[in-house]
């Protein structure tokens, strides 16, 4: 497989990445900071995009049913040289169905996400996959 992405930025302003019929706009002056994602956020959004995928792609390999999953991410940024170094989750998943098997799904995701291991090699990992029911 292999991926290609557009990005585009006017001195001054901010930017824009462009992917297929998206643009989603980031921060790259200061007056933004408050507002707009910044690269080091877009990186900690494409790692939670890829554990929200895979929950979707293993419930139906797996053969559970859930409402909805939600994910904090929480990553500790090094200055010399700048990067990550540490990345911590918490995905919860709403659900009642009895075949839902966190600690299964926990493997799966850590084992098959792109994303999650491509971060892997650079930077440790930890997280946690909570079950709610619902009402």
């Amino acid at each position: 497989m292999n991926y290609q992405i557009k990005a585009s930025a006017v001195s001054k302003q901010d930017a824009v990445v462009h992917i297929k019929q998206s643009n989603i706009a980031f921060g790259t002056t200061s007056k933004t900071a408050e507002t707009l994602p910044n690269p080091a956020e877009l990186f900690l959004g494409s790692f939670a995009s890829c554990i929200l995928k895979n929950v979707e792609r293993f419930s139906g390999m797996m053969k559970f049913k859930y409402t909805k999953a939600t994910i904090e991410v929480n990553a500790i940024r090094l200055e010399n040289p700048p990067r990550m170094e540490n990345i911590s989750y918490s995905l919860t998943i709403y659900s009642n169905d009895k075949k839902l098997n966190p600690d299964l799904l926990k493997k799966n995701i850590e084992k098959f996400g792109t994303i999650y291991n491509t971060v892997k090699l650079s930077c440790s990992i930890s997280g946690t996959i909570n079950t709610i029911k619902n009402v």
